[in-house]
């Protein structure tokens, strides 16, 4: 963001309400949107701006804000008694650099640009102006409304509680987001009084202050109004949610990705798409995922933090968490790939299988109800159905190793620590506790008796 007056810019988000009509014991800037805290957004879309320093006035769990709020550098500031707007910024003011930018931001308005914000402080020229965000609403009510002279200059913001009926007809809005410089508020906070309706300071009074100051109010609009909309329930939550969550499938659309429906995908961190992919509808993507070129994903899956390869395809309701696919992998239905599950190419984890730290070469094919967990698998293997690797003895985990080529019969069970050679072939049923050389075959079950002229029991 070359260009811009260099100055030092302190940025102050507002954090302390409890936001009772969430109805919940979570304070309300930690409820998520898009699988991260709101407040997490509004600190993201700060730190892209130059040299921003930023500071968060805590009241209600701050202890609760500060543990979940880790990946920032932050300055916090606690608000005890919350006394409105006005007094919350005043808690952070002794932090900030008496010669800063004050850019007031808010915990719960989590979609908030910062291409918008800095235009914000391009329009306060280093805080000398007032540079005000506000939005043009169909529907005002319980919004600050912007009162402006006939030459069309901000006069003041009147709250809607405070406001006359004439008042309530301006449809300009107070988005409470605000850049003038902490001078100007050093000056105009102590001179803010309670005597309103709802007995608090609030922030909107310095606009009248600057005013009789001659100092400029300027405003600005968001690119769009989503940007400034603030969360005070579910509702709110949960329709800002679904805006979020349609612009990341419409940058997925532009890119090229094929959705089955756009309004049925949720991405709670990050995904990275190759050409041609296809997402089916209802998956939801965690953490760092990346999708090469051609993978297809079927209906109602879930990946967390996983990298598939080219041409990878996963099947409906299948779980994938912590893998790494190579190209060509085919998963599911119902497959669920635990952290350090390594798919090596072409090879193939069906219905119902668990698949838990373990690589699975070349080709190889784990089918159908299956557990493998803590194993090696080589290249070419066939895993009969109901094959279970027993890696844990209620103390230790141990490893199985499978080499390529080798063939295990259906319902067997596998007790590690235990290797099975290149070639070898497994009885269906077999328990097998001791080493398979290469090329064998080993049954271990106990013997078949037939036992002809049995009558079977009647009921007395």
């Amino acid at each position: 963001m070359s260009g811009h007056t260099v100055m030092t810019l302190a940025v102050v988000t507002l954090a302390a309400g409890k936001g009772s009509r969430m109805k919940s014991d979570l304070p309300k800037v930690l409820h998520k949107l898009a699988g991260k805290p709101m407040l997490a957004h509004v600190l993201n879309s700060a730190a892209q701006l130059d040299d921003a320093r930023q500071h968060v006035v805590i009241g209600h769990g701050a202890d609760a804000v500060k543990q979940q709020i880790t990946e920032f550098d932050v300055s916090w500031a606690v608000q005890s008694e919350q006394k409105g707007t006005g007094h919350a910024v005043a808690q952070a003011m002794p932090d900030v650099d008496a010669e800063a930018t004050v850019l007031v931001l808010y915990g719960d308005v989590p979609l908030i640009r910062s291409e918008t914000l800095q235009k914000l402080l391009d329009e306060s020229h280093a805080g000398n102006a007032l540079a005000l965000l506000t939005v043009e609403l169909d529907d005002p009510t319980g919004y600050g409304r912007i009162v402006r002279d006939d030459a069309g200059n901000i006069q003041a913001i009147v709250e809607h509680k405070d406001a006359s009926a004439e008042q309530h007809r301006i449809r300009e809005v107070n988005t409470g987001i605000l850049a003038v410089s902490a001078a100007h508020l050093n000056t105009w906070l102590p001179k803010l009084s309670a005597n309103n309706a709802q007995g608090e300071y609030y922030l909107t009074d310095i606009i009248a202050m600057a005013v009789e100051n001659d100092v400029a109010v300027r405003a600005i609009h968001p690119l769009d109004e989503y940007e400034v909309q603030g969360v005070n329930d579910r509702l709110q939550l949960a329709a800002l949610e679904r805006v979020y969550q349609r612009q990341l499938a419409d940058e997925l659309l532009t890119a090229g990705v094929s959705l089955a429906d756009p309004a049925r995908l949720d991405i709670r961190g990050t995904l990275t798409a190759g050409a041609d992919v296809s997402i089916d509808i209802g998956c939801v993507f965690e953490g760092d995922v990346v999708l090469a070129d051609g993978v297809s994903i079927g209906p109602y899956c879930v990946v967390k933090n996983s990298q598939l390869g080219q041409g990878c395809e996963v099947e409906a309701y299948s779980h994938i968490d912590g893998a790494q696919l190579a190209s060509g992998c085919s998963i599911g239905p119902y497959a669920r790939l635990r952290p350090g599950a390594d798919l090596k190419q072409s090879a193939k984890v069906g219905n119902f299988c668990e698949v838990k730290k373990a690589v699975i070469g070349e080709g190889s094919k784990v089918n159908h109800l299956t557990y493998i967990g803590d194993a090696e698998i080589g290249k070419d293997v066939n895993v009969g159905a109901g094959t279970i690797t027993c890696n844990y003895d209620g103390v230790n985990k141990s490893k199985t190793e499978i080499g390529d080529g080798a063939f295990i019969g259906s319902n067997s069970s596998l007790v590690a620590p235990v290797k099975v050679g290149a070639g070898a072939t497994i009885g269906a049923g077999s328990v097998i506790t001791r080493e398979v050389a290469d090329n064998e075959l080993s049954v271990a079950r106990g013997k078949q008796r037939n036992i002809s002229g049995w009558a079977r029991p009647v009921k007395n």
